[in-house]
């Protein structure tokens, strides 16, 4: 089997299994209670947001665990908001991943607030001039995705954030497919909050973080016994949570060396597809996109019969995002920067970890072909 899905999740890393099994184990306690076992599992947790912040350049204060990707965009989005005295205006773009459009729309139908788009081009990126009009007086918060999820294009968030701090406006970035390939350095990329989640890095699925300046307002969006400094209520996985820093830590440690490697990897498969594949197309921007990511539409197929072929010839991929799975829609990202829709549900996204070899990107190639060849012909019969 060859795997290619790797932004839909990744295998649990050895260490992050090894680092988390004590807290499975032994060291159950409740990180609250104020016992011996209680405060051994408070100093892990405390010890895991210190690693985090440590790699993202932030304070520990500021890390939120949360139980992934998609409750780390809705604190951010509906807890900023709702927490900003502005007024009730939010900006983001109509290619972010379903978790920041939904709480979006939920301020929207629920709350009474303003949206305004960015367009993003043909390639998914966006225009910082575009953003710097669109800003108001109103404008409670800015959240722009760091790489897209389905195409893989790279927004240039820190031109984005500052132009919103010009305006004294917070800025939000879902940087879930970004970690372990592009820098996560908080200051650096000038954003007020940032989300993370752990199976994209090797961590188990369930936990993931939210970064938040600690002056920033953020209201809570799930009530409690106010763990998480009031931010994020209900006891804490401790174990996710040392397995989370676990991961991120070591693929900080690994990015650089693994970007440059995989980037020329996926280049090579890019020219292979386009080169035997007549009509195929690369989506997303040919050269700001994250390393591991290559998307291509198929016009003439259908992107979900591709990719049953495809897992008839030990590949597995993707047609789109794996958390829009079993829906019948074309792509939103793609839409939104202008592939016509019958073309949208022709897409196959392939995403690569830092373990991809080369020779298995010869066979997925070649498998590309044949998968291809194989569905266009039952097509035209």
């Amino acid at each position: 089997m060859i795997y290619l899905d790797n932004a839909a999740t990744t295998p649990v890393r050895k260490e992050a299994l090894e680092a988390m099994w004590p807290f499975l184990t032994g060291e159950f306690g409740n990180p609250s209670s104020r016992h011996r076992a209680g405060e051994a599992a408070a100093e892990a947790l405390a010890g895991a947001r210190r690693d985090v912040a440590v790699v993202l350049g932030c304070r520990a204060g500021d890390v939120v665990f949360t139980s992934g990707g998609t409750e780390a965009d809705n604190l951010a989005i509906k807890g900023i908001a709702l927490g900003s005295p502005r007024g009730r205006h939010v900006i983001t773009t109509p290619i972010e991943h379903e978790a920041v459009l939904e709480s979006v729309d939920h301020l929207r139908r629920v709350h009474g607030f303003e949206v305004s788009e960015l367009t993003p081009d043909a390639a998914g990126t966006v225009d910082p001039e575009e953003l710097r009009g669109a800003i108001r007086p109103d404008t409670t918060l800015v959240s722009v995705q760091y790489a897209n999820n389905e195409i893989g294009t790279v927004q240039p968030i820190a031109v984005l954030a500052g132009i919103a701090h010009d305006a004294g406006v917070p800025f939000h970035s879902d940087a879930v497919q970004a970690a372990g390939w592009l820098p996560v350095d908080v200051p650096t990329l000038g954003v007020d909050a940032l989300s993370l989640s752990g199976h994209k890095l090797g961590a188990p699925k369930g936990i993931g973080a939210l970064v938040a300046r600690g002056r920033l307002p953020l209201e809570p969006i799930v009530h409690g016994g106010g763990q998480e400094r009031g931010r994020r209520s209900g006891t804490e996985n401790v174990a996710g949570a040392v397995a989370f820093a676990t991961a991120l830590r070591l693929a900080e440690r690994e990015r650089a060396d693994a970007a440059t490697r995989v980037g020329l990897l996926r280049d090579d498969f890019v020219a292979a597809v386009l080169s035997t594949v007549p009509g195929a197309r690369l989506t997303g921007h040919p050269e700001e996109r994250l390393p591991g990511t290559a998307s291509f539409v198929f016009p003439g197929t259908s992107g979900e019969a591709v990719l049953l072929e495809l897992e008839r010839h030990g590949v597995l991929c993707s047609s789109g995002s794996a958390c829009a799975a079993g829906s019948d829609e074309p792509s939103h990202v793609l839409t939104a920067i202008g592939v016509p829709r019958e073309v949208a549900q022709t897409a196959v996204r392939f995403t690569l970890a830092a373990t991809t070899t080369a020779c298995e990107l010869d066979d997925a190639a070649i498998a590309v072909a044949a998968a291809v060849t194989s569905v266009a012909g039952i097509a035209s019969d």
